[in-house]
C-alpha cells in the first residue's frame, strides 16, 4: 500500500493590522472548518491531516497585534461598541503628502480607481451601526481607514520603503517580507504544497514566485480578493511580469483567483486570467463569489463561500 501523500497549506494574510500569527492561523482554519451555511462543505484541515502555516507580515508595518480581527471590530462598531474604533483609526496622511514622482503617481492612480478618497453621498447619513450597512457597500466612515491601509501597505512593499513600525526597529519592507516568504516556503517538506493568499498577500506571493530566482516552487496557488488586476501594480512587477507570460513558472499546478464584484480591492479587475497568461494562453481559473455584509473584502467571508471551498477541496482530494 502506498503511503498517503502529505499536504501542506501556507496562508498569507492581507492588508491592515492583524492579531498574532497564531490567532490568525487559528481563525482561518476555524472558518474553513465551520459549516456556516449548512452545505456540508466544511473543510477541517487538522482532521484531514493537512498541515498549515501562516506567513505573517503585519508586524513589519504595524506596532502591536490587534486583540481581534478587523471584521469583528466592524461588527462591534455596528453594535455601538465604540471602543473598537481605535482598531480602524485613520493613518496619518502626511506620508502621502511627502510623495513625489512615480511614487505619488502610483498611489494617487490606485486611489482614484478604488475610490479610496471619495466619499459616497448615498451613505453619508448612515450611522456605523445602521442595519442598512448589510444592504450597501461599506460606508465612508469605515471604508476610508481600511482603504488607507491598502494604499500604504502596497506602496511601502512595492517601493521597498524603509519603515519603523515601533521604536528601535526599522525594516526595508519588501526585503524583510520577501525573506520571510522564502524562509517559510523552504521549510515546507510536504509532498504537495498549496499557497492560499488574500489581498496584499497575493501581491507578495506573486512577487516572490515570479521575481525571486531562489524562491521555492509550489504546487498550487489560490489568490483571494486580489489587487493584481490593477495596471499600477502590474507595472511595478515588470519586467518579470508580462501580460503574455505572467503566470509564474514556479507554480507547477493550478492558479485559482477568487473575487467578489463589490470587494473594493479586487473589483476593478477580478478576471485576471487575461493579465497573467501562460505562454499566451489563459490558464487561471477565475471564480466570482458573492459575499455579503458591508466589508466584502473580509477573508472570513471568502472562506465560507461554496465555490472557493469546492476548488480547495478538489486540490486536496
Amino acid at each position: 500500500m502506498k503511503a498517503k501523500k502529505t499536504i501542506h497549506i501556507t496562508f498569507i494574510h492581507g492588508i491592515a493590522n492583524k492579531p498574532t500569527a497564531e490567532k490568525l492561523l487559528l481563525e482561518w482554519k476555524k472558518t474553513l472548518a465551520s459549516d456556516f451555511k449548512g452545505n456540508g462543505d466544511d473543510i477541517d484541515l487538522d482532521t484531514l491531516g493537512i498541515t498549515t502555516s501562516m506567513i505573517y507580515w503585519a508586524d513589519v508595518l504595524y506596532d502591536n497585534p490587534l486583540q481581534k480581527l478587523v471584521s469583528e471590530a466592524l461588527e462591534s462598531m455596528r453594535e455601538d461598541l465604540y471602543e473598537d474604533e481605535a482598531i480602524l483609526k485613520d493613518l496619518k496622511d502626511n506620508w502621502r503628502h511627502e510623495l513625489s514622482g512615480d511614487e505619488k503617481k502610483f498611489v494617487e492612480s490606485i486611489a482614484v480607481k478604488t475610490l479610496a478618497d471619495v466619499p459616497d453621498p448615498a451613505f453619508d447619513g448612515l450611522s456605523k451601526n445602521s442595519n442598512e450597512l448589510e444592504q450597501f457597500p461599506l460606508p465612508w466612515v469605515l471604508k476610508k481607514p481600511l482603504m488607507a491601509y491598502f494604499l500604504r501597505d502596497v506602496h511601502h512593499y512595492l517601493f521597498n520603503k524603509e519603515f519603523s513600525p515601533r521604536n528601535g526597529i526599522t525594516y526595508e519592507v519588501q526585503d524583510e517580507i520577501r525573506n520571510r516568504v522564502i524562509k517559510a516556503l523552504n521549510e515546507v517538506k510536504a509532498d504537495k504544497h498549496i499557497v492560499m493568499s488574500h489581498s496584499m498577500g497575493t501581491v507578495i506571493i506573486y512577487d516572490c514566485l515570479k521575481r525571486i530566482g531562489n524562491c521555492p516552487s509550489i504546487d498550487d496557488l489560490i489568490t483571494i480578493g486580489s489587487p493584481l488586476g490593477l495596471d499600477e501594480i502590474q507595472d511595478k512587477l515588470s519586467p518579470e511580469w508580462t501580460r503574455f507570460d505572467g503566470f509564474p513558472n514556479k507554480v507547477k499546478g493550478s492558479w485559482i483567483n477568487v473575487y467578489d464584484g463589490i470587494d473594493p480591492v479586487a473589483m476593478m479587475d477580478g478576471k485576471i486570467d487575461n493579465d497573467y497568461k501562460k505562454n499566451g494562453e489563459k490558464v487561471i481559473k477565475v471564480i466570482k463569489e458573492n459575499n455579503w455584509g458591508s466589508w466584502r473584502h473580509d477573508i472570513s467571508k471568502y472562506l465560507q463561500m461554496p465555490l472557493l471551498r469546492s476548488a480547495l477541496q478538489k486540490l486536496i482530494d
